[in-house]
């Protein structure tokens, strides 16, 4: 039963890692209509430069809010440069931009910072167990981190004016345009936050995983099923997906597939609901009359 509640608890504190990722998604869906490929490879290259910082001396959380706020201003020109010329192209067009995207970063930052795992610091140091063995200090505070990422984002979107143009825009660009919402920095700003919240899944996730220019391409796959799961277009829906597919993956890695199967588990749900729900649980249906 330890052993049970040990797997149910860690994998809510890493649904919480693919629950942040899987809400960055979801918001460049809701702007786009594209999946972003290239959000792991982004959140991989913040977390290098989180890396660089504490290197050179700064402490851990000062690294951490400086690189929130170079994610932000990376996603801004992303979205300014390369996607904003793009945005009426063809469906496989942009599908090329994202691919490219992916791999343009991914060789970027292994040509950068090189290809050897590194050790990334944990702010939550302490090595003992809490709660008699059920979860390390990291995984209690990556939980808290990610939670309370989560929780400024939905006040953001929900209470603030800046927050809710952001929504319209997403939503319907031309009617947002008619009341004087200028689309194009909405998008652009969505695209800086998606950028930041995916910054610090990938910095709670480094000291777990390791650091290495391909540590993300996993996880997105474990937040693309948690997405889908919740809703691609529900950023509600694919938080409680992403932390389902956490406790999903660490339950079917102990019992059933063993820890070398895990990431099958991800395809299956992925299948899973392309099958059955391609919605997901929380999405809307949307009917077009022909």
């Amino acid at each position: 039963m330890d052993g049970l509640a040990h797997q149910i608890v860690a994998g809510i504190a890493t649904g919480g890692i693919y629950a942040s990722v899987a809400l960055a998604i979801v918001m460049i869906y809701q702007a786009t209509h594209h999946v972003n490929f290239a959000q792991g490879e982004m959140a991989t290259l913040s977390t290098f430069i989180a890396w660089s910082m504490v290197q050179a001396g700064m402490p851990y959380w000062v690294a951490f809010f400086a690189t929130i706020a170079v994610s932000f201003a990376i996603g801004v020109v992303v979205e300014r440069i390369l996607i904003r010329p793009v945005a009426n192209a063809p469906v496989l067009t942009m599908v090329g931009v994202f691919i490219g995207l992916l791999l343009i970063i991914g060789n970027a930052t292994g040509w950068i910072f090189g290809y050897t795992t590194k050790v990334f610091p944990s702010p939550f140091a302490s090595e003992k167990p809490l709660f008699g063995g059920l979860v390390s200090a990291h995984e209690l505070g990556s939980t808290a981190v990610t939670l309370t990422v989560l929780t400024l984002v939905w006040a953001f979107f929900r209470f603030t004016k800046l927050g809710l143009a952001m929504r319209a825009a997403a939503y319907n660009p031309r009617s947002a345009r008619l009341v004087g919402i200028r689309v194009g920095w909405m998008l652009a700003l969505g695209w800086g936050l998606a950028a930041a919240i995916g910054a610090v899944a990938g910095m709670m996730v480094a000291p777990v995983v390791f650091l290495d220019p391909t540590m993300m391409l996993g996880i997105l796959l474990y937040a693309f099923a948690g997405a889908l799961m919740g809703g691609i277009d529900n950023p509600a829906g694919a938080v409680l997906g992403g932390f389902t597919v956490g406790v999903l993956e660490n339950l079917a890695g102990a019992y059933v597939v063993g820890t070398e199967l895990k990431l099958t588990v991800a395809l299956a749900i992925i299948i899973g609901v392309l099958l059955v729900r391609p919605s997901g649980l929380f999405g809307r249906v949307v009917f077009s009359r022909v």
